[in-house]
C-alpha cells in the first residue's frame, strides 16, 4: 500500500466522523488542532528508547523529531490524542516507555503481500475498548514490533494471544493508543471477520 493511500485511509475515516484533518509535519501548524492522530508508519528510532539498533526499519529521524514536539504540545495542552501502529509506539517511547523492536512472534503480525494478517485481542474490563467492543475483539495487524515496558500513566488494555500488547489508553487524558489499524477496518474498508474500527473514530471524534 502506497503512501497517498495510506494517508487517504486516515483522512476518509476522520471526515466520515464530521473531523476535518490537517495533514502536517509542522508541529507548530499542528498545535492549532483539537486533536491529533499520529499514523502507521517506520519504526522510530531506538535511541529514543535507550537502545541500540536491533532490527529496526525505514527509520526517519525529522518524523520521529516533529511527532514527539507535537505530541508534547497536545499532552501538555491536555488535547485529545489517538495513536495508531506506530503511533500507539510512539505514545508508549513519549511516556518512558521502550519497545520490543523485532518481536518473536513477528511473522504472526507482519502485513502478508495481499493483506493485514488478523488475530484475536482481549480487552481489559473498564477499558474504552472493552466499552466499544466486549471482551474480545478480531483486529487487523501489520507490525512487526511491539511494546514492552509500558511508559508511566499508561495503561495497557488489550493483548494478541501472543501476549503483545494491542492497545494503551492514559490513566487521566484523552488518550488511545492501538497497535492495530481501525482505518482499514471501517467506512469503506469494513470487514466482517474484525471489529468495526469506526467505533475509535466516533470516540476521537467526541473527545474534541
Amino acid at each position: 500500500m502506497g503512501y497517498a493511500e495510506r494517508v487517504g485511509n486516515y483522512i476518509a475515516a476522520l471526515q466520515a466522523v464530521g473531523v476535518e484533518p490537517l495533514v502536517t509535519l509542522s508541529p507548530a501548524e499542528a498545535a492549532g488542532c483539537a486533536g491529533l492522530l499520529l499514523p502507521g508508519g517506520g519504526d522510530v528510532d531506538p535511541a529514543r528508547f535507550g537502545q541500540p539498533d536491533r532490527g529496526s526499519q525505514d527509520i526517519d529521524l525529522p518524523l520521529d523529531e516533529a511527532q514527539l514536539t507535537a505530541l508534547d504540545l497536545f499532552v501538555k495542552a491536555g488535547k485529545p490524542i489517538l495513536g495508531i501502529c506506530r503511533g500507539h509506539q510512539v505514545l508508549n517511547i513519549y511516556f518512558g516507555g521502550d519497545l520490543i523492536q523485532d518481536l518473536p512472534t513477528a511473522l504472526t503480525h507482519m502485513a502478508t503481500e495481499h493483506d493485514d494478517r488478523l488475530h484475536s485481542a482481549a480487552l481489559a474490563p473498564g477499558s474504552l475498548l472493552h466499552r466499544l467492543y466486549g471482551d474480545t475483539a478480531p483486529v487487523n495487524s501489520a507490525h512487526h514490533q511491539g511494546l514492552d515496558r509500558v511508559g508511566a500513566g499508561l495503561r495497557a488494555t488489550a493483548y494478541a494471544p501472543d501476549g503483545v500488547i494491542e492497545a494503551i489508553e492514559h490513566e487521566s487524558l484523552p488518550i488511545l493508543g492501538v497497535q492495530f489499524h481501525p482505518e482499514r477496518m471501517a467506512f469503506a474498508h469494513a470487514r466482517p471477520d474484525t471489529v468495526d474500527g469506526a467505533a475509535i473514530f466516533e470516540w476521537f471524534a467526541s473527545q474534541l
